[in-house]
């Protein structure tokens, strides 16, 4: 067992009796002291996050949530992350959707589209790749869990950077596949695509236990940009996205099976939350030249203490140590790690181009907090009954 560090704030007793604390005042807060802890700037990201809630942000938190959204298990429409590397500093990054109203899978989707078209006035970003694919993953009736969600990063002394999540099942699962081929085809990255597919899908899985569930695009135009293709494995073992993983450029797969084992407690299989791998794509290569491996950690875990002990042993382990990660969370944490399950929701590996590192996620448990699993204590009567100390040695 690590030494447990001792996280969560006293809330400020006068505000939190009071209905005015809203969506946008907490996680404001937050970010602003997780920024503080990774050394960036506060203003930008602030006014941004701000742009981003829209009118929700000004709900109270003592009225429920206005949409389930499945950005966050208590339907908080953000999460944190905190991303490490060994080439910068901590980056704090930001997943988002921008409720429409009312809220609904469609006005969301147009809600978050029109701050993004704001932010690229704005900011002057690129959304020729996202403008090419842009009617593929639009539909008067979107299906699944989202339709657009979008992500904001925060780099020490540089500009935001903005990246797009596009749904590829919100025609129907069943159209996921064509859906992403036709995408990928109108970027030049078919081929990428299809080695991926070889290697990812189990046999008679894709559509099944094997889906596609993110299309990710970076909205600028440097030579690090990104396409990036989401498979989720439901019942997967650790061999399951070790051959998934194969394809990529620069993957270590011993390297990937280790962290498997560190952030899943040792299990092989994961029967519970799926595990998610996500490939990297760049016009010009034959197959993906990145692969990231997330564990969903908050399902194999009894509480956010055993998950943070899982953390630290990952963090060490690639050499990023702890100390921002203990910033981050007493920036983030509003309760003991042991008093719930679901403030460390997901961590993950990136491996291959263009950023190797590990990236710690962040719930703002903004509406709710998970219990943490209690499990039964059993009693060893065996053991109970055999003598101890002295008399328990025998005859000397």
């Amino acid at each position: 067992m690590l030494l447990k560090v001792s996280f969560g704030r006293q809330p400020d007793r006068e505000r939190e009796s009071m209905d005015e604390v809203s969506l946008s005042d907490r996680l404001g807060d937050q970010l602003r002291r997780l920024c503080e802890a990774g050394g960036i700037g506060t203003a930008e990201p602030s006014e941004l996050l701000e742009s981003l809630l829209g009118p929700a942000g000004a709900q109270p938190l003592s009225a429920p949530p206005r949409w389930p959204s499945n950005v966050a298990d208590d339907h908080t429409p953000v999460e944190f992350s905190i991303a490490f590397s060994a080439t910068e500093p901590p980056t704090v990054r930001i997943l988002g959707e921008t409720l429409g109203a009312p809220p609904g899978r469609s006005t969301n989707m147009l809600a978050t589209q029109r701050f993004l078209d704001t932010q690229a006035h704005r900011a002057g970003l690129s959304t020729s790749r996202l403008d090419s694919v842009r009617d593929l993953f639009t539909t008067d009736d979107p299906q699944g869990a989202f339709a657009l969600w979008c992500s904001l990063v925060f780099r020490s002394g540089r500009r935001p950077e903005f990246k797009v999540y596009l749904n590829p099942e919100l025609r129907g699962v069943d159209r996921a596949p064509g859906l992403i081929s036709e995408a990928l085809h109108r970027l030049g990255l078919g081929r990428s695509y299809r080695a991926m597919l070889d290697h990812g899908i189990r046999p008679g899985e894709l559509g099944h236990q094997d889906r596609l569930t993110f299309f990710a695009l970076d909205l600028h135009d440097d030579a690090q940009a990104r396409v990036k293709v989401y498979l989720t494995h439901h019942d997967a073992g650790v061999p399951d996205v070790l051959r998934a993983a194969g394809v990529a450029d620069g993957v270590d797969t011993t390297r990937l099976a280790e962290f498997a084992t560190l952030a899943g407690g040792g299990r092989t299989r994961f029967t519970g939350l799926p595990l998610v791998g996500s490939y990297t794509l760049v016009e010009g290569a034959d197959r993906p030249v990145g692969y990231s491996l997330y564990v969903p950690i908050r399902g194999y875990v009894d509480d956010d203490e055993e998950a943070y002990d899982r953390v630290v042993a990952v963090l060490d382990r690639y050499g990023f140590g702890r100390t921002v990660l203990d910033r981050a969370l007493a920036a983030v944490a509003r309760r003991p790690l042991r008093d719930g399950v679901g403030l460390i929701p997901h961590l993950s590996l990136r491996l291959g181009a263009p950023r190797p590192g590990v990236t710690v996620y962040l719930s703002a448990e903004a509406y709710q907090v998970t219990p943490p699993v209690r499990r039964p204590v059993t009693v060893d009567r065996t053991a109970l009954a055999t003598p101890t100390g002295r008399a328990g040695a025998g005859h000397p």
